[in-house]
């Protein structure tokens, strides 16, 4: 097990093991360095101590041998028939990572009646689709979902499996890595591929987006990561491409530790991430009244109404709604920020929008550095009068 401590004897107090932690995990007490509790064991400050005065012993890593490991798959999520958006750029993303490794792309799908969405993920860019279908499968399960891509994953050994960082995307995708004791990087935002090492190159925003950390899995096998909705942008579909769909034979049942007692939709108005408008409103707006106007304008245009987090820990809009960091990435064609100061935790969200324009009465606030337009004034008084030109237009 991994352990570091202060060699008292050989220690002098030259404060160098402190200015090299990057986690402030060291002080001098009488002139003798101290381990605190919140040392992450990460090792950077050994090479700092000039007297050898810090003993750390490191954890053995197990060399396993993974040369049998190919492929690149994805889990291709979808709901009662449907898939998800994220499924398909996954595929299309997928599809780019292959041909830097040369190998195949295969996407999983598990549900029932599900069969049509081969023929589609096929069209979308994968090269092999494997379908459970059975109606045991129809909703949504991490634990027995987990199961089945444990199962297929020990079967058939991809080198890469990549999830939607939705929210069943969150629970299955750790415990698909913990039982496998393979790695797994969160809410990637690139995707890249070393092709000497054949690793995944997996990047994504650190210590509040206030910079960007590249994440390897040298040693085990499958290299596993999250990625946002809306990050990468599906392929044109091709209905003619040619692919092998595989309809796996269903096991035996897996029983759940959960029963679903009834679904509850808590969505309200139309899905961000898939809404071409997006009428977003910030604290600026005033109060949770004045978000009437907002949602009359997204009702015009036949958009969405978004939300930073400030205004859902408000609790004037749900948290489906939230776009940014903590919340979701949108891509619509049209983006309007109202009383939405512009934090790089809620630009973090805005991924390759065409228009953005941005309604504020702070003319130095940072969103209109990336809005394409502009309106410096008071909400409460600007969106009436566009509402109102915008009924006149119709």
């Amino acid at each position: 097990m991994a352990s570091i401590n202060i060699m008292k004897d050989k220690c002098v107090g030259c404060k160098k093991c402190v200015n090299a932690c990057p986690f402030n995990a060291i002080e001098i007490i009488d002139k003798k360095a101290e381990i605190k509790p919140n040392c992450t064991l990460c090792g950077s400050c050994v090479s700092s101590c000039k007297f050898n005065a810090i003993n750390f012993v490191k954890d053995e890593v197990e060399k396993k041998d993974i040369s049998h490991y190919k492929g690149i798959w994805i889990f291709a999520e979808q709901r009662y028939g449907k898939l998800k958006g994220v499924a398909l750029e996954l595929v299309g993303q997928g599809k780019k990572l292959g041909e830097e490794l040369n190998v195949n792309v295969t996407a999983i799908v598990l549900g029932d009646n599900i069969t049509h969405l081969g023929e589609e993920l096929i069209a979308y860019g994968a090269d092999e689709v494997l379908l459970m279908d059975a109606p045991w499968l129809k909703d949504f399960n991490d634990h027995i979902y987990g199961e089945i891509m444990i199962e297929l994953i020990e079967e058939y050994k991809p080198e890469i499996v990549l999830i939607g960082a939705t929210s069943n995307g969150r629970s299955l995708a750790p415990h698909i890595s913990s039982t496998l004791q393979t790695g797994l990087t969160a809410d990637c935002t690139i995707l890249e591929i070393d092709r000497e090492q054949r690793l995944l190159l997996q990047t994504r925003p650190a210590f509040g987006g206030n910079l960007m950390a590249t994440i390897v899995c040298p040693d085990n096998r499958p290299q596993m990561a999250t990625v946002r909705p809306k990050v990468f942008k599906s392929l044109k579909p091709n209905y003619d491409r040619e692919g092998k769909i595989i309809v796996l034979p269903v096991r035996s049942q897996i029983k759940s530790f959960v029963q679903k007692i009834r679904h509850i939709d808590n969505e309200q108005g139309a899905n961000i991430t898939d809404a071409d408008i997006i009428v977003s409103v910030g604290k600026g707006i005033g109060n949770a009244n004045n978000i009437k106007l907002a949602q009359e304008l997204s009702s015009i245009l036949g958009g969405a109404i978004g939300a930073t987090r400030a205004v859902v820990d408000s609790g004037w809009l749900p948290y489906s709604q939230q776009v940014g960091q903590t919340g979701k990435t949108v891509a619509p064609n049209l983006y309007i920020a109202i009383g939405i100061s512009g934090a790089i935790q809620h630009v973090a969200g805005l991924a390759d929008i065409e228009t953005i324009v941005a309604i504020n009465s702070d003319p130095e606030a940072p969103i209109f550095k990336v809005a394409h337009y502009g309106i410096v004034g008071d909400c409460k008084e600007i969106l009436p009068l566009l509402i109102q030109e915008l009924k006149s237009k119709m």
